[in-house]
């Protein structure tokens, strides 16, 4: 799944194959690119550490700093434009197979650009993805596997379920942390001899 990266279009899928390379060599991987608006856009870039562990400010603020430069020099837009990074968050958007795989057994919300078997929306407990297709159980009962080329967006569903297992993701990172000699919090291309 090395190249698995989010499904982008356009302008966004421009913007994400420009700023991947310095994103993974600084540790990092795309989890969505999006533009909004039109007069003054703004770039939202939401990102993951390559390394599992959850992503702070610092670490947002290096993308920042790293992307803009990149994209200042790719310069892709006319006018003036804002950028944005933000970590995905525990209701995070599903754009990917390796999200759909971490996030299997949990609630997730799928919209489609076009219907499947009559139907928009599903809600139901994520079961797992490949390339083409994610699969879901849902509430009542029946699997699905809808195309990912045809979905519009995806995301998990805050429930106490997720919540109770990003905490204790987050408390798993924050002991190996404890338990090393590595400065805790600082990403991988910020360590200082």
């Amino acid at each position: 799944m090395e190249d698995d990266l989010p499904q982008n279009e356009g302008l966004e899928a421009r913007i994400a194959a420009t700023i991947q390379p310095t994103l993974s060599a600084m540790g990092y991987e795309i989890v969505r690119v999006q533009i909004q608006g039109k007069q003054t856009p703004t770039v939202q870039i939401m990102a993951d550490r390559t390394d599992g562990r959850p992503i702070g400010v610092g670490d947002c603020e290096a993308i920042s700093h790293a992307a803009g430069a990149v994209l200042d020099v790719d310069d892709p837009f006319t006018g003036e434009w804002n950028l944005e990074v933000s970590s995905p968050g525990i209701d995070r958007p599903l754009t990917r197979t390796r999200d759909w795989q971490r996030f299997a057994g949990h609630v997730a919300t799928v919209e489609m650009s076009i219907p499947f078997e009559g139907r928009r929306r599903f809600r139901g407990i994520a079961l797992g993805a490949d390339e083409a297709v994610v699969r879901l159980r849902l509430e009542d009962g029946a699997e699905v596997a809808l195309p990912r080329a045809d979905m519009r967006r995806a995301k998990l569903v805050l429930t106490d379920e997720l919540i109770a297992a990003t905490a204790a993701e987050a408390a798993r990172f924050r002991e190996a942390e404890d338990d090393s000699d590595e400065e805790p919090g600082r990403p991988p291309h910020a360590r200082r001899n």
